[in-house]
């Protein structure tokens, strides 16, 4: 995770939620009160947010003990993590570290449930379906998880799809474009649904497949008349109670959206110990 942007992305996040000041902490504290938050879980899953916490504890001026690292397994009443100093601080930044960090860690636990029910058979991915600013965030959870990425953005790329090959006149076409125009090092992916379109997405030399909308069944013959050279990727109305079937398929990938778009936050609180006024 780029950290240089993480930060900037959490000033800018603080900024949002304190605006000119946190009025309640300020008139409620005189300022110099200590004590200590505790990150709780209220409910089991798998926690991601060590670096968004580290990260904000720097910019509130507060020391940040990690109790529990990214990609653990934590249970209902157990301490993830603590921040201590001036109570006026920790409040200030309670509710921008939670959202973040009960967001990231409901990613992490639906994709590591996800990558459970496949049994290391195919790989699980995410999608661009993320929360406009919270890309980096959240794929980061994925990864956590034990899922795998998907491009970034969309200069990582080319992934012609069905408007693509509308506007093109054909699939033949619009790889033609592309090849005569990006790198070696930038793959050529192409959405189909047809047998029709797959068998000229391989005839016009492509990366990757990505199987859309089709049933396991349909994946399994499809998978047949594409070579081991080309990647095979499956996506679209899958859900958790129909993946362990396509986790059978042969695919290499299967890309959730749902991963992103869908997954609950999981319920982590802050409980605050001391309030000691420093007298120094």
């Amino acid at each position: 995770m780029n950290k240089w942007y993480l930060r900037r992305q959490l000033e800018d996040f603080l900024v949002e939620d304190i605006g000119r000041q946190d009025v309640t902490s300020e008139v409620c504290l005189i300022g110099d009160e200590q004590g200590t938050g505790q990150f709780m879980a209220k409910e089991s899953g798998i926690f991601c947010g060590e670096a968004v916490l580290g990260e904000l504890a720097r910019l509130l001026e507060v020391e940040h003990e990690t109790i529990v690292r990214d990609g653990q397994p934590i249970s209902r009443g157990q301490v993830v993590a603590k921040w201590s100093g001036r109570l006026q601080a920790i409040l200030t930044g309670e509710r921008v570290a939670l959202n973040l960090i009960q967001r990231t860690s409901g990613i992490a636990t639906l994709t590591h449930r996800a990558v459970s029910l496949v049994d290391g058979k195919v790989r699980i991915a995410d999608t661009r379906k993320t929360t406009p600013g919270l890309r980096m965030l959240e794929k980061h959870a994925v990864r956590i998880g034990g899922g795998f990425n998907h491009r970034g953005r969309l200069d990582d790329a080319v992934m012609i799809k069905d408007n693509h090959i509308t506007v093109a006149g054909s699939i033949t076409a619009a790889v033609s474009r592309a090849k005569a125009q990006v790198g070696h090092t930038t793959p050529i992916e192409v959405e189909v649904e047809t047998s029709e379109e797959v068998k000229e997405a391989v005839a016009a030399g492509v990366d990757i497949i990505m199987l859309d909308n089709r049933t396991p069944e349909e994946i399994k013959l499809f998978r047949s008349w594409i070579p081991r050279t080309i990647t095979v990727e499956v996506s679209g109305g899958i859900t958790l109670d129909t993946l362990p079937a396509y986790g059978e398929c042969g695919a290499d990938y299967i890309s959730l959206g749902a991963l992103t778009h869908s997954a609950p936050a999981l319920d982590i609180s802050m409980k605050i110990a001391g309030g000691k006024k420093d007298e120094s």
